[in-house]
């Protein structure tokens, strides 16, 4: 490993991408410091726990929204526009067809930027005067529009360097952002963790933080061992004459991701089920009467109860089918390879489109249960072991499938240099 990495750093290009990065991503986190004006600081302690829609958001932000700092809204809503506009692609046959054109991808990236901000600024007035944190002088309306300016100037310079990332450095810059804060936010849980088994100086207090490190270890493998398999169909591509050349004759195959939908169903389920949880809170308080119904969804819809688990399950199934097929069509691939004289052995041409399908069919199957039993691990950990694990699915989900990726790019920046990453037996990974 030592000798991989110590090749990486002698190589001039790929050294300066790598030291590029970190000054940008090191320049993200400390303006992730500075607090966003119109904030009322004295009511940032109380809220953060009892909103579990936001807890999300503080993960992804590494801490900076529930210290309101200019970067509070993070990366968040650049996904959301990006979600929003693949759905609108596909609603929608006019950006539908301006997908398809070069150029018109350019603009609807174009398109996205300016939904990003927007956004941005109506999550921040929102939530923020929704929590009660705005202060009430000089004025409301004054503060309101500091706050949405600040912190959509934040989430622009945010988009900025994850771009700038992506251009000049080394691996996708917006995915980077997120794993910053996500591992931020890890070592705050780890070193608070450690705090408290200290303070209180019992032996389960110890054995509680080696369960959780020993999970954390098995659930990252897991993941990993997902996240690098595939599901291989070979392919034969037919000899076709083109003047005096002959193309094709060959055998290939076609790789399809055992967990192509990777952690968006999580995140859709999550939010979907801490929506009216924050509704209810922002409503009703955090201490509702007894008989109401925000007193049921309080007791019964807690992260570690057995109906929350539950339901987290069934919408991950759910949102794991249809994000697929959104983003995988069977039909257009199908006509895609028999455009290229591809067909796959023993299978006719006209069923060629089931047949993919199928097989999306049970990868998805697979990806829908593995993403269930994933997301319900830390709630039985934290309701088994009565204490707070600093981690969640999304979390380790994110954090390896950033980590591959990064490792991905930097293996082909030093295949494309000529540069051979393979020491023994084994490469990067």
């Amino acid at each position: 490993m030592l000798d991989k990495i110590r090749k990486v750093w002698n190589t001039p290009e790929l050294r300066k991408k790598i030291i590029y990065t970190f000054l940008m991503l090191l320049l993200y986190r400390l303006v992730g410091v500075i607090p966003a004006p119109g904030v009322d600081p004295g009511s940032l302690s109380n809220a953060m726990a009892d909103y579990p829609l936001l807890q999300l958001v503080n993960m992804m932000t590494g801490n900076a929204f529930s210290q309101m700092t200019i970067m509070a809204m993070g990366i968040t809503p650049y996904i959301n526009a990006s979600i929003i506009m693949q759905l609108l692609c596909i609603a929608i046959p006019a950006l539908e067809r301006l997908q398809e054109e070069e150029d018109g991808r350019e603009k609807i990236n174009r398109i996205t930027r300016y939904v990003t901000v927007g956004l941005a600024a109506l999550q921040a007035i929102g939530l923020v005067m929704g929590l009660g944190y705005l202060k009430s002088t000089p004025a409301r309306w004054f503060n309101a529009m500091m706050v949405g300016i600040s912190m959509a100037g934040g989430t622009a310079l945010a988009m900025w360097i994850g771009e700038r990332i992506t251009e000049k450095g080394v691996g996708n810059g917006i995915s980077l952002l997120i794993f910053v804060g996500i591992v931020s936010n890890l070592l705050n849980g780890v070193i608070s963790g450690f705090t408290s088994a200290s303070a209180a100086g019992t032996t389960s207090g110890w054995m509680n933080m080696v369960i959780i490190f020993v999970v954390a270890i098995v659930m990252t493998i897991v993941v990993t061992f997902v996240e690098l398999a595939e599901r291989r169909i070979p392919l034969q591509i037919a000899k076709q004459q083109k003047g005096r050349r002959t193309y094709g004759g060959q055998t290939t195959r076609m790789e399809l991701k055992v967990c192509s939908v990777g952690v968006l169903p999580l995140i859709f389920a999550y939010s979907f089920l801490a929506f009216p949880g924050t509704i209810i809170q922002m409503i009703a308080g955090s201490n509702p009467a007894e008989g109401t119904f925000a007193y049921w969804w309080n007791t019964n819809m807690n992260a570690g109860s057995p109906l929350y688990i539950l339901l987290a399950a069934l919408l991950i199934i759910a949102f794991t089918f249809f994000y697929s097929s959104i983003s995988f069509d069977a039909k257009k691939q199908a006509e895609q390879l028999q455009q290229q004289g591809a067909t796959v052995p023993g299978r006719r041409n006209a069923n060629l489109a089931k047949y993919l399908q199928n097989i999306v069919n049970r990868l998805n199957l697979f990806s829908a249960l593995y993403l269930a039993v994933l997301s319900a691990v830390p709630s039985l950990l934290t309701s088994g072991l009565n204490t707070q694990v600093p981690f969640a699915a999304s979390s380790i989900l994110i954090a390896v499938s950033v980590a591959l990726e990064t490792i991905r790019t930097i293996k082909g920046e030093m295949s494309v240099r000529g540069i051979d990453m393979e020491v023994g037996k084994g490469g990067f990974m």
